[in-house]
């Protein structure tokens, strides 16, 4: 198994940026796809980002073009570079791992809290 720690998340302005960082621990973490989510108060957990090992990335509509999924496999971390930042994006944000070639992500974080002010 993995264990994912997120951190990061804070209170910001509309317009400005944050990283999020998803340590990994446990089971090597090469071998997983990682992905970001978030949840919002009132609203179904969302996804977010999504990166293969490959390096092939996906966004949702909502965030492409503002986020960026990376990671850095020597440090057994994920990111998740936000920029634009709207209230809109107030949410709890999840890293989330999967096996290659699973549509299922069965490793979750505790998550970290983004909030967004306008």
């Amino acid at each position: 198994q993995v264990q994912l720690v997120e951190s990061g998340g804070g209170l910001v302005q509309a317009g400005d940026s944050l990283r999020l960082s998803c340590a990994a621990s446990g089971r090597t973490f090469s071998i997983y796809n990682m992905g970001w989510f978030r949840q919002a108060p009132g609203k179904e957990r969302e996804f977010v980002a999504d990166r293969s090992r490959s390096g092939g990335t996906y966004y949702a509509d909502s965030v492409k073009g503002r986020f960026t999924i990376s990671r850095d496999n020597a440090k057994d971390t994920v990111y998740l570079q936000m920029n634009a930042l709207k209230p809109e994006d107030t949410a709890v944000y999840y890293c989330a791992a999967r096996q290659a070639g699973s549509g299922k992500y069965d490793y979750w974080g505790q998550g970290t809290q983004v909030t967004v002010s306008s």
